[in-house]
């Protein structure tokens, strides 16, 4: 009794069969005679290179399509494939017009496959795949270059932090509060696989999940009160914005509007051409009086913040009728 599969397996090498599969597979064939240069190509072939059908090509006349930071190592590795032992693959990449594509050609070596002086082999549109392992590498180095930055931010609140308390706990308990601001902030702008535009967020959304912990109600229907257009901020800015907004509403809660009931905070922006303007106004709570010093570490923080890294100014009144902060970053800075 004749089996299914053998019944099929010799359907399988018939040319239509074979030309179907070839194709589904976006297979082009290619030919090259080793002693003449001359190269014979399917139509498909043709298509992906971007020349007419039934041109005389040579590997020369594809060396113009290839990109030129490719060309020599394409030329070098085609001359050396008669020396391989078998299979053999490489990648290149190849221009048409302002169009750049990927290509795998790929052959059989060591004179395996080679018929009447003639060699010959495959190629392969890998664009999809070369994108993709782009996209993951770059990935990749972002997610690193942010573990360093948050690294380098997290020891610098360490150092803080320690010479602002008195007790380990009150120590963790208030470098837990800066990392978590940091985390929060950094939720709104985590990179998402396969996106072509660098990470933000809104600033009013910013601002808002910064700022609702310090408001039982929320940010928007309780005594903080967000009213911002609407504009991107970038994965640098935030970081540094994260930093002035939780050391802001940190000292308010202890020393300002936030510290009573009836205390309220407004939370403003203006944007010109020349600068975005961010107001910080408290009203209702204790009388105020500006810091005798210098300041202390969290102060140094935010101004060193805000003039090296976004290079801006942070400018603080303290009116009797609470503080008010109004920072100054240029548009530019912001959206880094």
């Amino acid at each position: 009794m004749t089996s299914t599969a053998e019944t099929l397996k010799p359907l399988l090498w018939e040319p239509k069969n074979l030309v179907r599969a070839i194709e589904a597979a976006g297979v082009t064939l290619w030919s090259w005679n080793v002693d003449t240069d001359a190269l014979a190509m399917d139509d498909h072939a043709y298509d992906l290179w971007g020349i007419p059908r039934a041109t005389d090509v040579s590997f020369e006349d594809l060396s113009a399509h290839i990109h030129p930071a490719d060309r020599d190592r394409v030329r070098a590795a085609f001359n050396a494939t008669r020396a391989i032992i078998g299979p053999y693959e490489i990648d290149f990449r190849i221009m048409i017009g302002d169009e750049l594509k990927w290509i795998s050609a790929r052959g059989k070596g060591d004179d395996a496959g080679m018929v009447s002086r003639i060699m010959f082999g495959i190629f392969i549109d890998v664009t999809g795949r070369k994108q993709a392992e782009e996209g993951r590498e770059l990935l990749a180095g972002e997610m690193s270059h942010r573990v360093q930055n948050l690294l380098a931010i997290a020891s610098g609140l360490a150092a803080i932090s320690s010479r602002l308390t008195s007790t380990t706990t009150e120590m963790a308990e208030e470098l837990t509060l800066r990392l978590t601001a940091l985390g929060r902030a950094h939720d709104l702008v985590r990179p998402v696989p396969g996106q072509t535009k660098a990470a933000s967020a809104l600033l009013g959304d910013l601002l808002t999940v910064l700022l609702a912990p310090y408001d039982d109600l929320g940010a928007f229907s309780g005594r903080i009160r967000v009213s911002v257009p609407r504009m991107s901020v970038g994965d640098s800015a935030t970081t540094i914005l994260a930093l002035v907004i939780h050391e802001l509403a940190t000292n308010s809660l202890k020393y300002g509007a936030l510290s009573v009931d009836d205390g309220t905070l407004d939370v403003s922006c203006s944007a010109q051409d020349e600068a975005v303007t961010i107001v910080w106004t408290e009203s209702g709570g204790p009388r105020v009086e500006p810091p005798s010093g210098k300041g202390g570490y969290g102060s140094k923080l935010v101004e060193r913040s805000v003039t090296g890294h976004l290079r801006g100014a942070i400018d603080y009144d303290w009116a009797e009728s609470g503080l008010v902060v109004t920072l100054k970053v240029a548009p530019g800075r912001l959206a880094a």
